[in-house]
């Protein structure tokens, strides 16, 4: 039987970043884009390369740009990071897994390190894959932090619980990472949302804005365990901005809320450093009345768009700079 299973791409609505700092967010599924993972029974263990993970380059400038975009390593540490996790997870549980080996393969359609959680889509995918192939059931709230254990501790990356938990349970997700919560039970309270309660949302990302997170989120972490009032602070609005756009949501009142994403990327700002290039999106998209932050660690933005004119206009100005622009599709 070969197994295929997908995780999509996501947007941080409002809140981010504070998820990894026991904040509050809500995020959306971008169903636009995907991992998908094949797994099927082999003799041998045996991990395919997708075409990112391959070492043929036409000159040596691709290579080195290629590197400046993506840094050294592709997806496949990735999937060999999801196994052993899972191994250990399994053993850790006592669930004591039957000796079948299998080939596994990944491919993805989500732009690389734009902040639409290209990462983590792969690892969920991998993860639910070799659920299925195992018939072991993991619980939903404890999925995420599986996820996020590849990453922060298989591979050393800075990241929070944000994208594992909207890739997991999908849709739009109210996420409240309360810090005696989180230390008490594990993880945080997942509230799930109507995804028509949302206004017309854009994402806008820029295939040439790409940045690593870890880049990103390192420095600020340190400022915030070493008390940076500032970050302390920010942190503390990023949740409260949270709290006030899900009562909008709530009370049928999603079309107020762009004022709120914009004060989210100006406090983001005023404690981080945003690229020309990033800024350029923000500001182009906001000449055109639209409201406008980021998606995730930057190369991507969304808002609140009032009808399909300025939608249109929006694809026109942020098309003209080199991004791509879409309606996000949710799903039920």
């Amino acid at each position: 039987m070969v197994i295929r299973t997908r995780a999509f791409a996501r947007a941080g609505l409002i809140g981010n970043p504070s998820d990894g700092y026991y904040g509050k967010t809500i995020s959306l599924i971008l169903r636009n884009y995907a991992a998908e993972v094949v797994l099927y029974e082999t003799p041998e263990l045996t991990i395919e390369a997708c075409a990112e993970d391959l070492c043929r380059f036409p000159s040596l400038d691709a290579l080195i740009e290629d590197v400046r975009r993506h840094g050294y390593y592709g997806g496949m540490r990735l999937i060999k990071a999801t196994i052993r996790r899972f191994g250990d997870w399994c053993r850790e549980n006592g669930i004591l897994l039957p000796e079948r080996n299998f080939t596994i393969r990944y491919s993805t359609t989500i732009p690389r390190l734009v902040g639409l959680a290209g990462s983590s889509a792969i690892v969920t995918a991998a993860l639910r894959a070799l659920m299925r192939f195992y018939d072991v059931t993991i619980s939903t709230p404890i999925q995420p932090n599986l996820i996020l254990s590849v990453e922060r501790d298989e591979l050393g990356l800075t990241a929070g619980l944000q994208d594992r938990v909207i890739q997991v349970y999908e849709g739009v997700v109210f996420m409240d990472f309360d810090r005696v919560l989180m230390e008490r039970q594990g993880y945080g309270r997942y509230e799930p949302m109507d995804p028509r309660l949302l206004p017309p949302i854009y994402v806008a990302f820029d295939r040439g804005c790409s940045e690593s997170s870890e880049r990103v989120h390192h420095p600020l972490r340190l400022r915030f365990e070493q008390g940076d009032p500032a970050v302390v602070g920010a942190m503390e609005r990023f949740a409260a901005l949270a709290e006030e756009v899900r009562a909008l949501l709530l009370a049928g009142r999603g079309r107020e809320i762009g004022p709120l994403l914009d004060a989210n990327f100006d406090l983001r700002a005023s404690i981080m450093t945003i690229s020309a290039r990033n800024r350029q999106m923000i500001e182009e998209a906001r000449r055109c009345g639209a409201s406008a932050k980021f998606a995730g660690s930057g190369g991507a933005i969304l808002g609140v768009y009032e009808d399909e004119t300025m939608f249109e206009r929006l694809a026109k100005r942020l098309g003209a700079i080199g991004c791509e622009v879409f309606k996000p599709d949710v799903g039920a």
